[in-house]
C-alpha cells in the first residue's frame, strides 16, 4: 500500500493506493500519525486507488477509527470499488464509518 496526503479546506485525505494486507502495518502507523496532528479535523480515506484489502486491512482502519475517536475527529471512507467496496460491505463497515461513494 502507498498513501499520499493533501490538506484540504475539510482536513486532510490521504489516498491510498494498492493493496492493503497485513504486510503494510507498520506502514500505516505513519498514516494514523497523521490523526495525532493537532490541525486536522476532519480526515477522509480516498480509496478509489485500493485495489486489495484483506482482513488485517480492515482492522487497521479500526485502528484508525479509534485514533478519530479519541482526538473527537470525523472519519470517512469515500470512492471504495470492487473487492475493497465488497469487503467494507461484509464488514458492515457502513455503522462504524461515514462512507462516501
Amino acid at each position: 500500500m502507498e498513501h499520499k496526503v493533501q490538506t484540504t479546506s475539510a482536513g486532510r485525505e490521504i489516498q491510498l493506493t494498492g493493496r492493503f494486507t497485513f504486510a503494510d502495518h507498520e506502514g500505516f502507523r505513519s498514516v494514523v500519525q497523521i490523526l495525532e496532528e493537532p490541525d486536522a479535523s476532519r480526515v477522509v480515506f480516498d480509496l478509489s486507488g485500493l485495489e486489495f484489502v484483506d482482513s488485517a486491512g480492515l482492522g487497521m482502519f479500526l485502528i484508525a477509527r479509534e485514533a478519530a475517536e479519541r482526538r473527537k475527529l470525523q472519519l470517512v471512507l469515500k470512492g471504495a470499488v470492487g473487492q475493497v467496496k465488497r469487503m467494507l460491505d461484509l464488514g458492515r463497515f457502513d455503522a462504524l464509518f461515514t462512507i462516501q461513494d
